[in-house]
């Protein structure tokens, strides 16, 4: 098979970790017989700083020709520090994936058990967890209009969604529940939001054509509270952009490094692929960033593509690493790997685990948590 792939690196260590899945896809070319072709584009700071735009149309226009979009990251303290710039990078990514069409962000939360000691809650509490996030990714008070007064002292975002918002992706995280433990949780605010309460009444609506799935529903706040305090009980979790946002920030806590955790975000036509971590600058150039959650991510792409084959050879690759303990400093607070190291070892044994290595060991079960 031969894939397009826009290869966005962005800000930070995106670059960096961005390199270390090129690697990956590399090998795997090579182990299966597959082509792909790499086609780098710039966005964010970088973007801003050489024509003023966060996402320059030919960037724009590379991703839209390409098969697929592999993302580092996006974000700089020059513009994070500057509350009243007008333009600043995260805009370039939101743009993205609205002219992309991107409305399901996808991100598994899986503790590993190898590293379950790495989480900083208790091993009961965080043992075999293993839940999917679905975010809606293309609504919601990141895209509402956003007004100010005249002397900047009022501000306001607002929130909206529609129906077929909210019903393409409720259908995405039910057929992902059937395929898992046949659970779904809507996470909302309905006893204060109306966008909550409209999601509210469209999830249940839906629930009734998938009557093998069980449904419930949980506010913001308590679901937060229970993902901490027993994160097993979740298979599915559906949610709105902005709660979707926190919450599977909050996951990387309990598989303790955001540096573990890849995401992909699908629509009709597009699809991406990212680790969720931001970009990091303290680490940049330095050679200690997390490469896994990208690594994975290109697993994902992978699946995408139906090459379930290829997607368990990264993946088995990966859980080598951790079980032969070559990993960054993030993970294993004494671990002499980088960057770099950790990507070569990774792409390197991909398609040659040791027999006695049984991946289904930690399987993550990423066939289990997209459903594109």
């Amino acid at each position: 098979m031969h894939i397009n792939i826009a290869v966005l690196g962005g800000d930070g260590i995106g670059p960096e970790v961005v390199t270390q899945s090129i690697k990956c896809l590399r090998s795997v070319e090579e182990t299966f017989g597959h082509s792909f072709t790499f086609k780098k584009a710039i966005i964010g700071a970088e973007a801003i700083e050489k024509n003023g735009n966060p996402l320059p149309d030919e960037t724009l226009k590379i991703c839209k020709d390409s098969d697929a979009v592999l993302f580092g990251a996006i974000g700089s303290p020059k513009y994070d520090g500057n509350p009243r710039a007008k333009i600043w990078p995260e805009q370039g990514l939101l743009r993205l994936r609205k002219e992309l069409g991107l409305f399901a962000n996808i991100r598994p939360v899986k503790v590993f058990p190898t590293l379950v000691r790495q989480s900083p809650l208790a091993k009961r509490i965080v043992k075999n967890t293993d839940l999917v996030i679905y975010r809606e990714l293309s609504g919601g008070i990141y895209y509402g209009e956003k007004t100010n007064n005249e002397d900047d002292l009022v501000a306001t975002d607002i929130c909206t969604y529609t129906e077929k918002e909210i019903s393409r992706i409720t259908h995405l995280a039910f057929k992902a529940a059937k395929a898992r433990r046949k659970k779904l949780t809507l996470v909302d605010k309905a006893n204060v939001l109306a966008t909550s309460r409209l999601w509210r009444r469209i999830v249940f609506e839906i629930g009734k054509s998938y009557p093998e799935v069980a449904l419930e529903a949980l506010f913001i706040d308590n679901a937060a509270v229970q993902m901490i305090l027993n994160p097993t009980q979740f298979d599915v979790i559906l949610t709105d952009n902005m709660f979707g946002d926190i919450l599977s920030d909050q996951g990387s806590v309990i598989a303790g490094s955001i540096g573990l955790l890849p995401s992909a975000s699908v629509g009709a036509e597009h699809a991406m692929f990212e680790p969720i971590h931001g970009s990091y600058p303290d680490a940049k150039d330095k050679n200690i960033a997390n490469p896994v959650a990208s690594i994975l991510s290109v697993a994902m792409l992978l699946q995408h593509f139906k090459l379930n084959e290829e997607s368990d050879a990264v993946v088995a690759a990966v859980l080598k690493s951790f079980s032969k303990k070559i990993v960054t400093p993030d993970i294993m607070g004494s671990s002499k790997y980088g960057t770099n190291y950790v990507g070569d070892f990774i792409a390197d044994n991909i398609m040659e685990i040791d027999d006695h290595f049984n991946m289904n060991d930690e399987n993550i079960g990423l066939g289990k948590s997209t459903i594109i």
